[in-house]
């Protein structure tokens, strides 16, 4: 559909509807209706410190650093304590007496059905990951693959995470800037272009819209439809597995998958 941002100009805007959300919707819906469990808190604790340690080599001042920022921001969310956040702000400034360096490397793969599969990690040894991140993959019948063998198939978005307040906050997304948004059952997802989410985002809240996350993200250009429950359940387990490595901070997929497929455990 067309119409006027706030700027005045004439942009298409494209709404999708849950019921055939791709795999980097799909995915991040399961694991924020699964949560984190006690069992697995100390692994999320363990990666929030690392995209904290990542973000200060850039600076330790939360306010000079607005990827620093964001990172406290999500640790904090994730109930991380003060002092382990503190500690991984040192290292990564250089402050601290370990100086042990974490690296971001991209790896790619296809998974059960040739499902596309891109992952973010922060590793202190490129070995070790690429080692078990193989492992992973080929339990689950698939492959680990070289850089640029599925990197074509994602774009990179920022995305909102919105709660649903009330009624028709559609326009409101349109106002702020948005390209495009997602109804995901209990919340919105609300895209942007790269460069414009932090806009888009002071836009919401001036509006009086609540912003639950905010981040940049990997979408699909073509998904890989799943219409097979046992296909479906091996899809999910990947992404279980991987979710579950502490080097890894983000994974992006293209399947689709329909709801009635999905089991959330």
């Amino acid at each position: 559909m067309l119409y006027l941002n706030n700027q005045g100009r004439s942009e298409s805007l494209s709404y999708s509807k849950s019921i055939s959300m791709s795999g980097h919707s799909k995915w991040s819906t399961i694991k924020r209706k699964k949560g984190v469990t006690d069992a697995k808190r100390g692994a999320e604790f363990t990666k929030l410190g690392r995209l904290i340690e990542v973000a200060a080599r850039y600076g330790a001042d939360l306010e000079m650093n607005p990827r620093l920022k964001l990172a406290v921001q999500k640790a904090r969310s994730g109930n991380m304590p003060m002092a382990n956040i503190e500690k991984a702000i040192r290292k990564g400034a250089g402050l601290d007496a370990d100086k042990s360096q974490i690296e971001e490397v991209v790896y790619e793969g296809l998974g059960p059905g040739n499902v596309a599969v891109t992952i973010q990690t922060l590793t202190d040894n490129r070995n070790r990951t690429v080692s078990e991140l193989r492992n992973i993959f080929v339990k689950a019948g698939g492959s680990l693959g070289n850089n640029g063998s599925v990197a074509w198939q994602f774009q990179q978005r920022g995305v909102l995470i919105v709660p649903k307040t009330e009624p028709d906050m559609e326009m409101k997304f349109i106002d702020a800037g948005a390209s495009d948004f997602q109804d995901t059952d209990d919340t919105w997802e609300v895209y942007t272009q790269p460069k414009d989410l932090n806009q888009v985002k002071q836009n919401l809240t001036i509006a009086g819209v609540k912003v639950l996350e905010d981040k940049l993200t990997m979408v699909p250009t073509t998904t890989t439809k799943i219409t097979d429950a046992a296909l479906a359940k091996k899809v999910l387990n990947l992404m279980d597995v991987l979710d579950e490595n502490p080097d890894v901070s983000e994974i992006f997929a293209n399947f689709d998958i329909d709801d009635n497929l999905l089991e959330v455990e």
